[in-house]
């Protein structure tokens, strides 16, 4: 027994070591096996070296228990204890994989492959792999020998001695030296097929990368050709059977299990194919047949085992079709969709864990390094690796990638194979799933030298590093292609620049030749602006090639730095604040109205950047800060005209910060559209631009009055906002549908006071109709009373008396928008107040009301929507639309807002969630009238942000209707799914429609 003080002390050094169960760590240590080193203190310093303590001591006793007789494991203590390489090892490999302390425990002489340690031995290639297998004669005896060689890559692997490329490295060797003795094995099986052809096998993927996982598939290709005078036919035939029996010695379960798959799918027609083709009809395959992805793979192809001349005549006669890829039509979308389709094949519950293939993993690397390889590669021999890390490295020498970011891929790159190869080392088995157990993540932390919190940091890292690789895989931008435009000599211009043409080709711009006409004239030369340029357009390149307008981007962009190369501030705003940079290629690639705003006022480029990077000039400013800012200016200008003008000018800015923002905030983080709140920025475009425009009604009234009576008006004059005004629903391109009020001062001339709102009303109508540069701002008040043939402005008693004697049904439903917006709060509130009884009414609607609704909405649905038009794209009159929700909640209002004080808003969401909550609607129904009035909004505004002009539905031209998608968060070739979205959306809101606003 140990005594208790001895053993709290044990107990508390074992925590100390990283040990998680000291009580089964003590227990161990107990074990007679460990008599006279238990107490060493240099076994717990490197047994808590290692990544899991417990695992380590544990696998160690097996191993010891193992041993044949004592002197065996006398041998192994003494040796443990006086070599610390053997010691750091051994014990550091029983710390990190429970198979491989299986496999020393089957096998327990196979601990003295970790002895020798000399530098010859450090980095074991290929031959000497060869040499470990050589007396395996038979698939079990190979799997021993191979778990043998596996032990000892491991034990560098654990110990640093190699880093995780040679690692890799390692591991596509031994699959090559196994793939060498398998197929000798075969031969020896069947030397009368061996006798009559040449067999050549050809690794691909990993394996022909020289980038090997610890377990996986090795993909390989077969050629088989006669050898001389035999039959070509009956070779093929013998070549099939040798390759077959050399699959079948690596996959088959043994005794000691198996090696690993060996996986021919890759070849032409995959497993529809033969397995063994000649040459002649490999290549007439990937001439006729071959698919982009096809080519792609082939990056890899590496001659591994076999007939070697016949393995290098394949890979020879191949690379000009692998060289030529990039030219094939629709090359760049199809690379792109096969990396979508492989993010859409992942479980849902998996992708989060996913470290290879999910987004910001190891394939995000590999399929960019792969693109850009492909597409330089064609004129750059340089970049013809098929190795990740080596092929990066060589595009960040030539330029094509820069090397910050080529840095941060690679330290991703291996930190994330670092983590895949520990994860599958614990159980020898495939998965590159990140496990959920703490005890796992805490062994693989610990394993990669994260011993202070291991899992926290584990997974901080890991986030940290997935997150870049997902934010440098969406650049895909080719760097040097400036510099060569830039430096181009008159009589290389037409070789340079037809290579640039190509590469702007796979970045998806139509007219590579103007493109390039904008890029030497924006960085050629050795001024201070053309070094700078030379900086920023290589990512300016790739962020308009996420648009659905990369032609269109650079276009701007030109005309922009045109208009304010000039100026000290502008290029270095771009270059040293990145969110800046970014935001403007966003904001020049996304449609006409952004860019026709910004090159009225190109200073206007400060508001995408501030101080700190983060683009907080981008946050919009509310109604009390704009009225402000416009009654100054106003205040400041020598006439009406000059203060309206100055008035005008401010909407200009602020409208092109809320287009900015809108696209901007479209993009979502990182670019990536998926996280973007619809719904945010509906409301954050509805609020900015109706506040933008009761602040410039605000500042036109002053300065009109201003001009004609001085300070005091003879009449108190208010302006109520109704429609979306009112609602605080304004689109990019609305009228400002108003009324007008006035009531005559104390002791003022009521036909005077007539005359003076009239002319305010006139005045403020022309001035801010005058031709300009500036956006319109169209006054409509043909919901007044009496409509078109009414005066344009009454008093409020005129109001009181049409309400009360003429009102209709329908003007006490526009009458639910109605709101003050400017001038004489007082007098606009006792206008709502006026009209309250009216909206809200108190005994709600009767039967005929209803009708008279219902009777209206079925005949503007009839009678209003253009001919022509597509009813179930109609974003305001068509089915399920913008008209379809606001009638639908309008009439709940009408009904019940005297009783539910929350349907007193002018706003329709507001409404619509205070219905719900009132249980006037199931949530599920006001959910889907919610998200169809967000989507018809959206696309509204999309609309007119991409034409320049207002629409009620989706534009025709495929490009533009691509920019439409872009804004809507769906990708190149998702057109499809985005109408039909629309569709399906609205089709189920016309459906609660039909039923709570028809009765049906």
């Amino acid at each position: 027994m140990t005594a208790p003080g001895r053993r709290s002390s044990t107990f508390t050094r074992l925590l100390r070591h990283g040990f998680t169960d000291a009580s089964a760590a003590e227990r161990l240590l107990e074990s007679p096996e460990l008599a006279g080193i238990r107490d060493d203190p240099v076994l717990l310093e490197a047994l808590g070296a290692t990544a899991d303590p417990d695992l380590a001591l544990l696998g160690l006793v097996r191993l010891l228990e193992a041993q044949p007789d004592p002197g065996a494991r006398r041998e192994l203590l003494s040796t443990l204890i006086a070599a610390k390489p053997l010691r750091d090892r051994l014990l550091g490999v029983l710390g990190a994989s429970e198979a491989l302390g299986d496999h020393l425990a089957r096998h327990p002489h196979d601990w003295r492959a970790l002895v020798t340690y000399e530098a010859r031995d450090l980095h074991p290639g290929v031959e000497e792999f060869e040499r470990e297998l050589a007396e395996a004669a038979d698939p079990v005896s190979l799997r021993v020998a191979y778990r043998r060689c596996l032990l000892s890559i491991a034990a560098r692997d654990v110990c640093g001695t190699t880093d995780v490329a040679q690692t890799a490295a390692e591991l596509a060797d031994l699959a090559t030296a196994t793939l060498r003795a398998a197929l000798a094995i075969a031969r020896t099986a069947a030397p009368e097929d061996a006798a009559v052809c040449r067999l050549a096998v050809v690794a691909m993927g990993k394996c022909g990368g020289h980038e090997l996982n610890y377990v996986s598939d090795v993909d390989v290709i077969f050629v088989g050709e006669p050898v001389e005078g035999a039959d070509e036919q009956a070779a093929v035939r013998a070549a099939t059977r040798l390759a077959s029996h050399m699959m079948r010695i690596c996959s088959q379960s043994t005794v000691e299990g198996s090696i690993w798959p060996v996986d021919a799918n890759l070849r032409p027609e995959g497993r529809n194919g033969p397995l063994v083709r000649t040459l002649a009809s490999h290549l007439a395959y990937y001439q006729r047949w071959a698919k982009t992805w096809e080519f792609q793979a082939l990056l890899k192809a590496r001659p591994v085992a076999g007939d070697e001349r016949l393995g290098a005549e394949y890979v020879d006669t191949l690379a000009p079709l692998v060289w030529q890829a990039a030219e094939r039509e629709n090359f760049v979308p199809d690379v792109q969709k096969m990396r979508r389709r492989v993010i859409e094949n992942i479980p849902a519950g998996e992708v989060e864990r996913e470290l290879k293939l999910g987004p910001g993993g190891l394939r995000d690397v590999e399929f960019a390094v792969q693109l850009l390889q492909l597409v330089h590669g064609r004129s750059d021999t340089s970049l013809r690796s098929g190795t990740t890390l080596v092929a990066l490295r060589a595009l960040a020498d030539g330029g094509y990638v820069g090397r910050s970011d080529a840095e941060q891929l690679d330290q991703a790159y291996r930190f994330l194979r670092s983590m895949e190869h520990r994860i599958q080392l614990y159980r020898l088995r495939r998965t590159h799933l990140v496990p959920q157990d703490e005890a796992e993540l805490r062994r693989i932390g610990r394993s990669l030298g994260l011993r202070q919190e291991p899992v926290e940091g584990l997974l901080r890292e890991w986030k940290r590093h997935a997150a870049a690789v997902r934010r440098l895989h969406e650049k895909l931008f080719y760097r040097p292609l400036l510099d060569a435009v830039a430096q181009l000599a008159p009589g290389e211009a037409r070789l340079s620049a037809g290579a640039a043409r190509e590469r702007l080709v796979a970045l998806g711009y139509a007219d590579p030749a103007a493109a390039l006409r904008h890029l030497e004239a924006l960085a050629s030369g050795v001024s201070r602006k053309a070094a700078i340029q030379r900086t920023l357009l290589p990512v300016m390149l790739g962020w308009f090639a996420d648009s659905a307008d990369p032609d269109a981007g650079m276009l701007n962009f030109r005309r922009v730095s045109d208009a304010l190369g000039k100026t000290p501030w502008y290029l270095r705003l771009l270059r040293d604040e990145g969110a800046a940079a970014e935001n403007l290629a966003r904001v020049l690639s996304a449609g006409r109205l952004a860019p026709d705003l910004l090159m009225r006022a190109p200073e206007a480029v400060a508001l995408l950047g501030d101080g700190d990077g983060s683009g907080g000039g981008l946050r919009l400013r509310g109604r009390e800060q704009l009225e402000q800012e416009i009654l100054a200016a106003v205040g400041r200008a020598d006439g009406a005209r000059q203060a309206v003008t100055a008035a005008r000018g401010v909407r200009r800015r602020e409208l092109f910060r809320t287009a900015a923002a809108d696209i901007v905030g479209s993009y979502g983080h990182d670019g990536a559209p998926g996280d973007v709140d619809q719904a945010r920025l509906v409301d954050l475009v509805g609020g900015a631009v109706s506040d933008l425009t009761a602040a410039t009604l605000a500042g036109t009234l002053r300065a009109v009055v201003r001009e004609h009576y001085g300070d005091t008006l003879p009449t108190r004059f208010a302006v109520i906002g109704m429609g979306r005004f009112g609602g605080h629903e304004l689109g990019y391109g609305s009228d400002a549908d108003v009324l007008f009020v006035h009531e005559p001062r104390e002791g003022a001339d009521e036909q005077e006071a007539a005359r003076a709102a009239n002319t305010v009303v006139a005045e403020m109508r022309r001035l801010l109709q005058l031709p300009s540069t500036d956006p319109p701002l169209l006054i409509d008040a043909d919901l007044r009373p009496e409509g078109k043939s009414g005066p344009l402005v009454r008093t409020l008693k005129s109001y009181e008396a049409y309400y009360r004697r003429w009102s209709l049904v329908w003007e006490s439903q526009a009458l639910l928008r109605a709101e003050q917006v400017a001038g004489d709060e007082e007098l606009g509130r006792r206008f709502t107040e006026l009209v309250d009884p009216l909206r809200y009414p108190r005994r709600g609607l009767g039967d005929d009301a209803v009708r008279e609704i219902r009777r209206l909405k079925a005949r503007m649905e009839t009678e209003r929507l253009p001919r022509g038009a597509d009813p179930t794209l109609h974003t305001k009159l068509g089915r399920g639309g913008l008209s379809d929700v606001e009638w639908t909640v309008q009439l709940l209002q009408l009904r019940h807002a005297a009783d539910e004080p929350g349907l007193r808003t002018t706003r329709t969401r507001a409404a619509l969630a205070a219905a719900r909550d009132a249980g006037l609607l199931p949530a599920e129904d006001a959910a889907t009238l919610d998200e169809a009035w967000v989507l018809a909004t959206r696309v509204r505004n999309a609309v007119m942000l991409v034409r320049g002009r207002a629409g009620d539905t989706f534009p025709s031209d495929a490009r533009e209707l691509g920019a439409v998608g872009r804004y809507l968060g769906y990708g190149p070739g998702h057109v499809g799914d985005m109408l039909d979205d629309y569709r399906r959306i609205t089709r189920r809101a016309r459906a609660v429609v039909e039923e709570r606003f028809y009765g049906a």
